[in-house]
């Protein structure tokens, strides 16, 4: 099997590995397929073998999928039908066991490939020209946790998916990117290395998550590109003579987003404070604000806060598909999850 017609299930099912969607969630490739010694072959190089992909998942997620593959091989050949399990297939499951420690592994930072294909983009190229956005990310923080930069959220999918449409693209390419809550840095990275962005800057509260960011900017190639910042950004402080105010005037702010942070009541207000003065100092700016709407209140308090400053907020039409239509970036659509563009007063 060439990488030129390698069947799409198995390029989706790659995909939704290395993104660490979870097993039961996974859309296994068919039996008829992965009985084959080709596709087989195939998965072992792209999905398990280390020499060849040194950004893996996990070990204990790598054993779960790998389990539930050969399960699944076995019973597509019990038949008498097929080549066969793949010796090394059997035989990395075998080294992962051997080697996993559970309770050092369940706390250890995982590499997590996100595959941001743009709308219109191909689906069955090559699987190592695949765009994507590579973050290392803590994936056993739970929503509500105290410092939730850390890992990758449904928000920051579903607006990187709006980012990747012809419209959102055209919002990005060449200009000036700021964004608020950055965590991990999916949104911002994409801006950069994928989206044709002017310059980006990357900003978080907590100081810890800007210093991991900075390590998944340099993970993604952009640690020497000068237009690509991660900084510091308390909300509700002044911009007043901060760096803030002299990075706009050096390198003007077109669009602010931001993604999974209206959650918090008790930061809202700050949040928009900031956003009110990022208008003052750049009143055309056009923001977007993406989030899962966990607590309907909650939510809406951040667009009343917007509209008690007489900014304009309007609600995109962009929806998430279900699951099972989803052909990159995975994630769950249970919960509304909605956009939200604010501009300016007047």
């Amino acid at each position: 099997m060439t990488e030129s017609d390698v069947d799409p299930s198995l390029l989706l099912f790659r995909r939704q590995y290395l993104q660490l969607f979870e097993p039961d969630f996974l859309a296994w490739p068919a039996q008829k397929l992965i009985r084959s010694a080709d596709a087989q072959t195939w998965l072992y190089k792209r999905l398990f073998d280390e020499s060849r992909n040194p950004r893996l998942p996990p070990s204990g997620y790598q054993i779960r999928v790998l389990e539930a593959l050969l399960s699944r091989i076995q019973r597509a050949i019990s038949n008498g039908e097929g080549d066969g399990v793949s010796e090394r297939l059997m035989s990395r499951l075998v080294s992962l066991r051997d080697s996993w420690l559970e309770a050092t592994q369940e706390k250890s930072d995982s590499y997590v490939t996100f595959t941001c294909i743009p709308e219109n983009g191909r689906l069955d190229q090559d699987a190592s020209s695949e765009p994507t956005v590579t973050l290392l990310e803590r994936r056993y923080l739970i929503s509500g946790s105290r410092v939730t930069g850390f890992r990758t959220w449904e928000g920051s999918l579903h607006l990187a998916s709006y980012l990747l449409t012809e419209t959102g693209k055209e919002l990005v390419k060449g200009k000036g990117i700021l964004e608020l809550g950055a965590g991990t840095g999916l949104l911002s990275i994409l801006c950069a290395k994928h989206l044709e962005a002017r310059h980006v800057t990357a900003t978080d509260g907590d100081k810890g998550v800007v210093e991991a960011l900075k390590k998944n900017i340099v993970l993604n190639g952009l640690g020497s590109n000068q237009h690509v910042v991660a900084r510091t950004l308390n909300w509700g402080d002044d911009l007043e003579a901060t760096w803030v105010e002299q990075d706009c005037k050096a390198r003007p702010y077109d669009v602010v987003i931001g993604a999974d942070i209206t959650y918090d009541k008790v930061a809202i207000k700050a949040l928009v404070m900031t956003i009110h003065q990022l208008f003052e100092l750049r009143p055309g700016l056009r923001v977007l604000i993406g989030g899962v709407v966990r607590n309907v209140n909650t939510f809406e308090s951040f667009r009343s806060e917007c509209l008690s400053r007489r900014f304009s907020v309007e609600e995109l039409g962009f929806q998430a598909k279900p699951m099972r239509q989803q052909n990159a970036l995975f994630y769950a659509a249970a919960v509304p999850i909605k956009i939200l563009s604010v501009s300016g007063p007047g």
